[in-house]
This record gives structure tokens, sequence and C-alpha cells, in this order.
């Protein structure tokens, strides 16, 4: 089957008559009649019934339908994508983040970069920094950003922020009346913060030892996002990273944590895979809405 009989196949498939198929594909119907025809005659079974003036597909045509559909939409897609690039409209950016910087810078840097660029296809997608440094390594994105700029074999990681901790409690909670939480303020609560072996938890069993807190989350989390559930159904009280629309969310608010705790967040790329043009467009793009977050949190 051709792609010219292909599109005729789908969309009399769709729209269940001659008419409003060659409407739809702006021909005639004699001469979409004919397509059909041909492609039945090439084929060597039908591909439709007529009764009582519609078109009904035969078995034959149900069952090649949706193969048909999916080669057609890959069809149009590189159609649109020919397009694109007979205009000079060329270029994807693959990007992954983790939950914070998905919520919060991602959406920033994309607002800018989609008005100065929309020709430009963006691909983002959420993953845990493990995920991250594997999906550069592989090719599967381009720019990653995470918070935690600690060394990976062949990735290259630029600081461009940083974000502090904070905790999170149902708004009914003691807590809330506080300006400030410190450990000693949590010493009777169920804590949900992350776990030892990652870079938040580090800081904060070092922070603890300091003031002679012994840091054991009853709850380990890996994204503060996990903790939101938690916190509203009243199950413990949450240390987490500020970088979260926490003001977004209904039944929480946050209170500063002290000592003061700083995670950085930073912009992953490899070291072996050189940045397209747009890719580093969306990079100058995710530096310039992580400097507007830093200013407005006061970090």
């Amino acid at each position: 089957m051709r792609a010219r009989q292909l599109e005729v196949f789908c969309t009399l498939m769709r729209c269940g008559t001659v008419t409003g198929a060659a409407a739809m594909l702006n021909i005639s119907q004699p001469a979409l009649s004919q397509i059909l025809l041909h492609a039945e005659d090439q084929l060597g079974f039908k591909l439709f019934n007529r009764v009582r003036g519609r078109l009904v597909p035969t078995q034959e045509a149900e069952e090649l339908y949706s193969q048909a559909e999916h080669i057609f939409g890959e069809l149009d897609a590189l159609r649109r994508r020919t397009i694109d690039m007979r205009h000079g409209r060329t270029g994807l950016v693959r990007l992954a983040a983790s939950a914070p910087p998905s919520m919060s810078i991602v959406p920033r840097a994309l607002t800018a970069f989609r008005e100065a660029h929309p020709e430009i296809v963006v691909r983002s997608l959420i993953a845990s920094q493990t995920s991250i440094v594997e999906m550069l390594r592989n090719g599967e994105v381009s720019l990653g950003i995470a918070m935690n700029n600690l060394p990976h074999a062949g990735i290259h990681a630029e600081t461009v922020g940083r974000a502090t901790l904070v905790c999170v409690v149902s708004a009914e909670h003691r807590l809330a009346e506080l300006d400030c939480v410190r450990f000693a303020d949590i010493r009777d609560e169920t804590l949900i913060s992350y776990r030892g072996d990652t870079l938040q938890g580090r800081l904060l069993a070092a922070s603890a030892e300091a003031e002679d807190f012994a840091y054991a989350p009853a709850i380990e989390i890996d994204l503060s996002i996990t903790a939101l559930p938690y916190v509203r159904d009243g199950l413990g009280i949450a240390i987490v990273d500020s970088l979260l629309p926490w003001e977004q969310f209904n039944g929480v608010v946050t209170r500063p944590f002290e000592p003061r705790i700083e995670v950085p967040i930073a912009i992953l790329t490899s070291n072996d895979r050189p940045l397209s043009p747009s890719h580093e467009l969306m990079r100058d793009c995710l530096r310039a809405a992580c400097r507007a977050l830093n200013r407005s949190h006061g970090t």
C-alpha cells in the first residue's frame, strides 16, 4: 500500500464516508474512490463494503487499521519534520530533571526558551539523578539538572544555584506557629526526610550531630515530593528542599529550618558529547531561571 493509499484508507476509516474523507483530504470524491480501488486491486481484497450509502470496513480493514494508523502517523510526523527543515525550523532539546527542579526551574526556563524559540521541540523528562547520569552517558538526553554536584565519570556538573532545606508541616501542626524550626523542636516528632546515603541525608546527619540530635527518619524518602501526602495525612513532619513550590499545595506550610543547610543545584552535561546550539540556548535559560529563583529565595 502506497503512502497516498494509506492516507486515504486511514481517513476513510475515521470518517466513514467518501464525502467526508474527500473534504478532509481536499480532493474530489471520484479521485478518492479511484485511489481506493487501486489499493484494493493491489491488495487483492476489499477494504470497504457499501451499505445504505455508507462505507463499512471489512474484517480485513479492521485488522489492518491499527498498524496502518501507526505507520500513517509516522509518515505524517516525517512530513512535518521535513517541512520544518525546509523552513529552517529544526532542533530538538532533550532535557531530564529531578522532580524539584522539574517543578520550579524547568518551567521558568521553558517559558523563556519557548518565547524566543517556539520552533524548537523540547522533550522534558523527570528522572532520578542516577537515571539522568545514565541518560547523559548513552545520549538519550543532552542536558540534566539535579540537586547534586558530586562528580561522576564522564559527566560535567556546573553548580548554578543552591536550595535551602525547610520544615514542611500540616497547616494545623504546632510547628506551624514557629518562625523557624530547629532540631530541638522536632525531638518528639515523627521525622520524614532523606535516606542517609543521599547528599541531603549526609548534610542533615552532619548538622544533627553537631546539635546532639540523632538523625534517623522514621520514613525515608529519595524525592521531596514524596513527603507531601505523608505530611498532609498527619504521618509526621518533613525536612526537605525548598525548591518545590510548596505554597501551591493545600494543607501544608513551610518554615525555615535552622541551622541553615544548602543543597547545590547543578546542570549536568556529558564530557563526550558537545552541546548543539539548541541545547546551549536551553542551558542559558536554565542558568537564568536558577539565578532568578535564587534571588527570590534569598540564596
